[in-house]
Parts: C-alpha cells; structure tokens; sequence
C-alpha cells in the first residue's frame, strides 16, 4: 500500500507541471506584446507556465536578447540576458 501511495504521489507530482503549462489567450497575447513593447523588446516565445507569463528570447534596442517573466497584471518581475 504504502508503495502504491508513494507511487501515485509522484505520478502527480510529474504530471502537474505540465497541466500548469497553457497557450495564451488572443488578449493575453496582445497585452504581453504591449508590455514587451514598453520594455523596448519585441518577438520571442511566450507563454503562461507556473502562474506566470514568460517571454522567451525577445531581441531588445540594446541589440540584446533578454528571458522575462510578467505577473497576471503583465508587470515585469524578472530581466535576464540571454
């Protein structure tokens, strides 16, 4: 029994990731590249994962590429250079 719980348990544990992973909605999209566009950056893969909007990848003014992260209100929480 106890194997069989440890069992589901982890089962669960590999599988809720990837539920939390989702397209975005055509207005989340147009709010995420609004947001991106304030930041000076445009393109890159986006995404909603983990209670959080992602940006994968956006080429930027600095002619840089940047990773962000925005909360639901689509405010910048993290910047990092790729």
């Amino acid at each position: 029994m106890r194997r069989t719980l440890i069992g589901l348990g982890l089962a669960i544990a590999w599988t809720a990731p990837a539920l939390a992973d989702r397209p975005l909605t055509d207005d989340e999209r147009t709010k995420l590249v609004d947001a991106l566009k304030a930041q000076g950056c445009t393109g890159g893969k986006m995404e909603f994962d983990d209670g959080r909007f992602e940006v994968d990848d956006a080429k930027c003014a600095d002619g840089k590429t940047y990773d962000f992260h925005f909360d639901k209100s689509f405010a910048v929480t993290k910047k990092e250079l790729d």
